[in-house]
């Protein structure tokens, strides 16, 4: 039997293996293979250097003109006309990196593949600009798994389905000519690493040169404005080397006691004890509204409406201003960042996001473990992924009880472009607030205004109504105003209910950047695409005070004017400094170094925070029996939701979601399964389990 079955295969196999020698010989029938070339090498390096000289100035010109597709055709060119010796460094840096190719036998592969990596980063970059005002970053690769879930947010399915086709057009084709391309047998590899050196150089001197004398710089405070300054190569590799807080050159413990000392109400003395005394102060909530900003901030329309009259009525009755954020148009995430640490993000690296790097790793003093060592409840709530930003780690890592996310959230009414609204979340505030004994420490992250926002009509009866000089802003803006609209209800309602629930509490509402809305600095309000709005809403009889305000220092003010002043290494030394000094800055990035990539010396050498065991969802999730009706199984519980599925030994079951407190099982399990059955909490665009219940078994 073996023997035949060995025959039987071996028949198989020859077949196979004469149905490849067909094709391969048909396929060198059509693409007869080249016979070797042999050049000078000294002739042939002077040739294709010169070469890569010209692609380098070709890329470089179509990246910067692909760049700035949005203002015209022509800007690129200009770019080239306006700032020639920028223009010139970009194109050095990209030829210093082709030159790595003649390191390669199949030299002119090669430098098409090192073409291509700066073409394809062009136009990732310039695609990028076209749905957000932030230029594209090394970073974005770390967020590959949000950007993801978000493709058909931004994109229909026939242009992904385009993309994917020319996507896998264009690796057939490398294939191709890599297999046909010629070898070089004759490479001088002394001579080419010489090369190569000397172009490196050449690059990291004269973009040295040029930051020492101010015609490039190091640091980005606003990271569009230097890609268009500066040329994309050179902020992309800037942007890729520069990480985190660097360590100031004076770092000691002596240095940092004596900015304690001199500049904190505490000094030294920074280790709390923790102290159950919440019911002393209010109640503290952090309101970030996406995208959210007023009709007024725009010069370039018009609207028939005011589509925000709560916001507008609060900045006229409670503290208000301007407030200048990180982010323009996306990063959401480094605003609350700012916020609840205090530390600026400009401090790290030019479009790095803590939340992707540091903070999985390691805990952080911020306003939720000042809280939460007076007796505070702390929650975060937001009413998008949990996985988005590394939200569902990285919180509690900043001190958080429990994370509510919209995987979390039942009845979950959705925008026409698939986002959230926000008027979901009012019922789980509420919830979180009545039934804690202490007072609670809350985040909330609003995500509907979110973009990206349609060009044609959507709403036939919006709230306002745009006037604008064509129909594609028109129609923009007038969607976008009505999430405007709904989102300001969404803060009338929540005030009232709290104002309902007779507890103390200020609460700091904001938008956390500008929408995507291609805004130009001559169409907003002052120029400044870097700030918003923020209030200061209370109930506790807290007097007015209208100043403009950076979101790095709102956490400071946020906590003085609850009663928890000079708390906290960040926040009591801008307490006590007020943003004042020439070393103000200097100092509040010594301390930012100091407690979380240095050696903690503000706390005596030990980071005193450690990792929250944070629960997933504010509300008990429970298995209350398993039932068989006919042949299938139905579970009972509580608080299940549409992102309840029934698991058995970490693999997820089909599962049809009945009711909060009803699921259906659609697998077959054995009756010696059922008492091991689950129930997790997954996200719904990759099903990674977010958080499973005890099993019946255990109960």
């Amino acid at each position: 039997m073996k023997s035949r079955i060995k025959k039987v295969f071996g028949k198989i196999l020859n077949a196979i293996k004469k149905i490849m020698m067909k094709a391969r010989e048909a396929f060198n029938r059509r693409f007869p293979a080249k016979p070797p070339k042999y050049f000078d090498a000294s002739l042939h390096e002077m040739t294709l250097v010169r070469n890569m000289a010209i692609y380098a100035f070709l890329i470089n010109l179509f990246i910067e003109c692909f760049a700035r597709i949005t203002t015209g055709p022509f800007e690129g060119i200009l770019f080239v006309v306006r700032h020639p010796i920028i223009f010139l460094c970009n194109v050095i840096i990209i030829f210093a990196t082709m030159t790595v190719a003649l390191l390669f036998k199949r030299r002119r592969f090669s430098v098409m593949i090192m073409s291509l990596i700066w073409i394809i980063l062009g136009i990732v970059n310039g695609v990028i600009l076209l749905k957000r005002m932030t230029p594209f970053t090394l970073y974005d690769l770390q967020n590959l798994g949000d950007g993801a879930t978000l493709m058909k947010t931004y994109f229909a399915s026939w242009q992904i389905t385009l993309a994917s086709a020319v996507l896998i057009i264009g690796i057939l084709l490398l294939i191709l000519f890599f297999v046909r391309s010629v070898k070089w047998k004759n490479i001088q590899y002394k001579k080419t690493i010489a090369v190569i050196a000397a172009s490196a150089v050449f690059a990291i001197g004269s973009t040295v040169g040029l930051v020492k004398i101010g015609v490039l710089s190091t640091f980005f405070g606003n990271l569009n404005y230097a890609y268009n300054d500066y040329g994309f190569a050179y902020c992309f590799i800037n942007t890729s080397l520069n990480k985190g807080i660097k360590k100031p050159d004076d770092y000691s413990e002596a240095k940092i006691t004596e900015i304690l000392k001199e500049n904190t109400e505490k000094g030294t003395d920074t280790v709390r004890d923790t102290v159950n005394d919440s019911t002393k102060y209010p109640n503290i909530i952090i309101l970030q509204m996406e995208s959210f900003t007023t009709a007024d901030s725009y010069k370039n329309i018009s609207v028939d409406k005011d589509p925000t009259p709560v916001f507008n009525k609060l900045k006229k009755e409670y503290s208000s201003g301007r407030f200048e954020v990180p982010a323009c148009g996306a990063g959401t995430s480094n605003t609350e960042f700012e916020v609840l640490t205090g530390i600026s993000a400009k401090f790290f690296g030019p479009g790095e996001y803590p939340y992707k790097g540091k903070l999985r790793k390691r805990t952080l003093e911020s306003m939720a473990y000042i809280t939460k060592n007076h007796g505070y409840s702390t929650s975060a709530l937001h009413n998008h992924r949990a996985l988005f930003y590394n939200r569902n780690e990285v919180y509690a890592n900043l001190g958080f009880d429990s994370f509510t996310s919209v995987e979390y959230m039942n009845e979950v009414e959705k925008t026409p472009k698939n986002w959230c609204k926000d008027s979901v979340m009012i019922k789980d505030i509420m919830e979180i607030m009545k039934k804690s004994k202490e007072r609670d420490f809350m985040h909330i992250i609003s995500v509907q205004g979110h973009g990206k926002y349609p060009d044609e009509q959507v709403y036939k009866h919006p709230y306002a109504t745009v006037t604008a000089d064509n129909e594609s802003t028109k129609w923009k803006y007038e969607y976008y105003f009505q999430q405007m609209y709904e989102m300001d209800k969404f803060i009338g309602k929540l005030i009232k209910e709290i104002n309902k629930a007779d507890e103390p509490t200020i609460m700091i509402i904001y938008g956390d950047h500008i929408p995507a809305l291609d805004v130009k600095e001559s169409n907003y309000e002052n120029g400044d695409l870097y700030q918003t709005d923020y209030v200061i809403w209370d109930n506790i009889g807290l007097d007015k005070h209208d100043e403009d305000i950076t979101s790095y220092e709102a956490g400071a003010i946020l906590l003085d004017e609850a009663g928890l002043g000079h708390e906290g290494v960040i926040f009591d030394y801008q307490q006590t400094t007020g943003n004042k000094g020439k070393n103000y800055k200097r100092n509040l990035e010594a301390l930012s170094y100091d407690i979380l990539y240095g050696d903690s010396y503000a706390f005596g050498g030990i980071n005193p925070y450690k990792r929250i065991n944070m629960t997933m969802g504010h509300k008990k999730i429970k298995i209350k029996d398993v039932i068989k009706i006919g042949e299938k199984y139905y579970i009972t519980g509580e608080n299940f939701t549409e992102c309840s599925k029934v698991s058995l030994d970490g693999e997820l079951l089909s599962t049809s979601y009945l009711t909060p407190e009803l699921l259906s099982l659609n697998d077959k399990v054995s009756k010696e399964d059922v008492p091991k059955l689950q129930v997790s909490q997954i996200d719904n665009k990759d099903n990674t389990i977010l958080s499973t219940i005890n099993s019946l078994e255990e109960l």
